[in-house]
């Protein structure tokens, strides 16, 4: 049988009392033994990951009863890696967390699955995020993301939305983490001395991956060709894979992710050869015209 697994400051037995009981039974005096270091509250955590993946399934109300205890013990984590610990469902965590935390300090961060610090809601990363776009349009995606503590995939996406007029914080987004529609600028973000937008910005807001399939998908050479229609239905899932950046990251199963990261990278060497090679038969074709 494997080691039974022990809580070493306190010998308490987080996984295998039942093996324990029948090395007794058995007249044995040793049993090996796994020890773990952590706090009591990682210990707990500990013992319902063990006891909801095998052995005898924990009842739904023991499920409920620890789901409760992990979110009182640790509230800093979210809902699905609670939900992975606990078994249930991360809907049922969210019920849960919204009664059992009247007495917990509010948080605006989580800690998910991959150990990643989230926020709750990216409202005031948004609100930050489009008051630099609107005063620096020429500033690349990935130094918004980092001033406004967002992912490159928001950014790109409130950049859409500032440059088609609308609220970079969709509607429901904001109802849900309760922003005033117009608040004060963040006092968190470091304001850049405000220059008007050159035509070299206007070109760049023109270009952004969304507009630019936009176009692809009125040119009739592309859609009356079998080939063109493949290239629009790449560059169409490429866009959605951009705009769901987040969500599609928190999906990934941990034990697919080395996999996932191998084949991106893979998919990367591709369009960078594609890409290469478009540009060729683009200066080709110059070329021929010039001739």
């Amino acid at each position: 049988m494997p080691p039974i697994l022990v809580h070493r400051p306190t010998m308490r037995v987080i996984d295998g009392i039942h093996r324990l009981r029948v090395a007794r039974l058995r007249g044995r005096t040793e049993i090996a033994v796994r020890f773990f270091d952590g706090s009591q509250a990682d210990a707990f955590v500990l013992a319902v990951r063990n006891n909801t993946g095998h052995g005898l399934p924990l009842t739904l109300a023991d499920r409920t009863v620890a789901a409760t205890r992990i979110i009182t013990s640790h509230p800093q984590w979210s809902n699905r890696a609670i939900a992975r610990v606990s078994g249930l469902s991360p809907k049922t965590i969210a019920a849960i967390r919204r009664r059992s935390t009247a007495d917990t300090p509010p948080s605006n961060t989580r800690v998910g699955r991959d150990g990643r610090v989230r926020p709750i809601s990216a409202a005031a990363g948004r609100e930050r995020a489009g008051r630099l776009i609107a005063a620096h349009p020429e500033m690349p995606l990935r130094a918004v993301a980092k001033e406004a503590r967002i992912s490159v995939a928001t950014a790109h996406d409130v950049r859409e939305r500032v440059s088609s007029g609308r609220d970079p914080v969709p509607e429901r987004e904001r109802r849900n983490s309760g922003a005033p529609s117009q608040g004060r600028p963040d006092e968190g973000v470091r304001h850049l001395p405000s220059r008007p937008a050159g035509p070299g910005a206007l070109r760049d807001r023109a270009r952004t991956p969304a507009v630019l399939v936009q176009r692809l998908l009125k040119d009739p050479s592309l859609r009356s060709t079998e080939t063109g229609r493949t290239l629009l239905r790449l560059f169409d899932a490429q866009t959605q894979v951009v705009q769901k950046w987040d969500r599609l990251v928190d999906g990934i199963p941990q034990h697919c992710s080395e996999i996932i990261a191998d084949l991106a990278g893979e998919y990367v060497k591709f369009w960078h050869e594609f890409a290469t090679q478009s540009h060729t038969v683009a200066q080709d074709g110059d070329r021929q015209k010039s001739s």
